[in-house]
């Protein structure tokens, strides 16, 4: 039987920040504590967005769902870079995936979203000016009014690359990850599990280690400092 068989054998992760493993661990805690770092929410082995994002999808995920997000923490480990494009192309990934399902009050904040990762995208690579990726030009084009007030919003707005990375990606993540949790889908836990994970195989292949083996989180690992699911103390 393997890890993911028995729900009760995955790590028991908190919402939050917690000063020690005594307190409990949060995703990306507990990644700082499998890399052999200092423990930390903040640990150097991860692209600071993509453990944003993690930190954010283990914050938004219930009680019940947050064990099963732990198989994901030892495939962040290692995962960083100074590229530009890695802040954008995340920023990206999320805004395609909250803009189709988020409540209508957010609809228009992701679709500027959007639109402005792809025109980052269309500087950082050389790209034609308007370009659009395939899956942003679906999430835009089903959404048409909502799309046409955006890019009238974006005319003419300029953001250098370094700002883009430094405030507007993070802001991207933060409101893309809280209309997924207020989105009304079938199972949201669900949803936010994927696109973490959907966010990690994309930084693999960027890294060029598309095919590359992820550590399996074996007890022996995690149970000195978090404590299994389904098991109090």
């Amino acid at each position: 039987m393997t890890l993911t068989d028995s729900f009760d054998m995955l790590p028991m992760l908190g919402r939050g920040k917690h000063r020690n493993p005594k307190r409990g661990a949060c995703f990306m805690e507990l990644a700082s504590y499998l890399a052999g770092e200092k423990w930390s929410d903040h640990p150097a082995c991860t692209h600071p967005l993509l453990a944003m994002l993690a930190r954010a999808v283990n914050d938004l995920t219930s009680n019940a769902g947050r064990p099963r997000l732990a198989p994901l923490v030892p495939s962040v480990i290692g995962l960083n870079s100074s590229d530009p494009r890695w802040a954008v192309r995340i920023a990206l990934l999320a805004a395609q995936t909250a803009l189709p399902v988020a409540p209508a009050d957010r609809q228009q904040t992701l679709a500027v979203a959007v639109l402005g990762c792809e025109r980052m995208l269309d500087d950082l690579d050389g790209r034609a000016p308007g370009s659009r990726t395939d899956r942003s030009a679906q999430v835009l084009d089903a959404l048409p009014t909502t799309t046409a007030w955006a890019e009238q919003f974006c005319v003419g707005g300029r953001v250098r690359t370094s700002r883009f990375v430094r405030d507007a990606a993070p802001s991207i993540v933060a409101v893309a990850v809280q209309a997924l949790a207020e989105a009304y889908v079938f199972d949201t836990d669900a949803v936010l599990h994927d696109l973490l994970a959907d966010a990690v195989a994309q930084c693999r292949a960027w890294s060029g280690e598309v095919d590359a083996s992820v550590p399996d989180l074996v007890p022996e690992d995690w149970q000195g400092v978090v404590r299994p699911a389904g098991v109090d103390r």
